[in-house]
């Protein structure tokens, strides 16, 4: 956020924060709730990128085409395991893993 707007904004009441500050998270909660946004941001780009629809790589994974909507979404009721058992299935070698959830560099984040 600019400079500009933020002073703008404080100085009409409001706070400026995170999420994780909005919602109490600890350190701990915030990097479990990045990895698991960065694997469902990754399922989803490695699914498209094959091709492959929901219900494709459901029936791939033995599961269901809703639960993959909710991998992808990033739902909390999904295990972290299925989540990189679905992204072994769509062929993600360990340091396809090791990108997906390696955090953004300062340059490439902007």
């Amino acid at each position: 956020m600019r400079s500009a707007k933020r002073k703008k904004l404080e100085a009409a009441g409001w706070q400026i924060g995170t999420a994780a500050q909005l919602l109490g998270l600890s350190k701990q909660e915030t990097e479990l709730v990045e990895l698991r946004l960065a694997l469902a941001r990754g399922l989803r780009l490695r699914r498209e990128a094959r091709h492959l629809t929901q219900a494709s790589l459901a029936k791939l994974i033995g599961s269901s085409q809703s639960r993959v909507a909710k991998m992808e979404a990033a739902d909390s009721s999904v295990a972290f395991d299925l989540l990189l058992r679905s992204l072994v299935a769509t062929g993600a070698t360990r340091r396809e893993l090791a990108r997906i959830i390696q955090r953004p560099t300062s340059s490439s984040a902007a």
